[in-house]
């Protein structure tokens, strides 16, 4: 029989929850179109739950055509109001229009930074922060850095990139892992997915 793996506490709500665990959270992430991605569904998540996005990956990924800022900024009034009748999404005007304002703010960024990416990983000079969480309450909500990376990023033009968002954003690429000491995937960033 195979040993029960030990999880961050969150992670043990369901089966969704446990896969987005195991295989994408921490780990790394350096394509631009993933990182844009989850940028958009970490700004989708504000205000409701993660569990809530993971139910509604497939229809978001969807409806908004995987998230691709070269389709997004393609988007009239018409495509935002076609997503607005869409019940398999988060059907919030703000957030709608933040997903095709942001495309334009991507493409402005990496104009000037070459990449996402790039721009992204040289706050933390290419390496992932290693925090040693024992408890999941010791988890910040925000830090001084995903501050600035949210004040940066709104002089920018991007919205839903507040400090909070843009923390649980870093959790998610890899470029913080919170994983607890205790966890079994704590080092998954360091081989790939577990």
């Amino acid at each position: 029989m195979a040993k029960q793996r030990t999880r961050c506490d969150w992670a043990n709500q369901s089966q969704l929850e446990q896969e987005y665990h195991d295989t994408v959270w921490g780990v790394p992430v350096h394509d631009d179109k993933q990182l844009f991605k989850m940028l958009q569904l970490e700004g989708q998540q504000a205000g409701l739950s993660w569990l809530t996005i993971l139910k509604k990956m497939d229809a978001l990924c969807e409806a908004y055509d995987n998230f691709d800022p070269a389709i997004l900024i393609t988007y009239d009034e018409a495509k935002i109001a076609e997503l607005l009748q869409n019940s398999g999404i988060i059907r919030n005007r703000l957030k709608v229009r933040a997903a095709v304002r942001n495309a334009k703010a991507y493409f402005a960024l990496c104009e000037e930074s070459g990449s996402l990416d790039a721009y992204l990983w040289r706050y933390t000079n290419g390496e992932t922060i290693v925090n040693s969480l024992e408890r999941q309450e010791q988890t910040p909500a925000h830090t001084p850095l995903s501050n600035e990376i949210s004040k940066d990023l709104k002089k920018r033009g991007f919205t839903f990139v507040g400090g909070t968002i843009m923390y649980a954003f870093m959790q998610s690429i890899g470029m913080v892992n919170d994983h607890l000491v205790s966890c079994d995937f704590r080092d998954a960033h360091k081989r790939g997915a577990a």
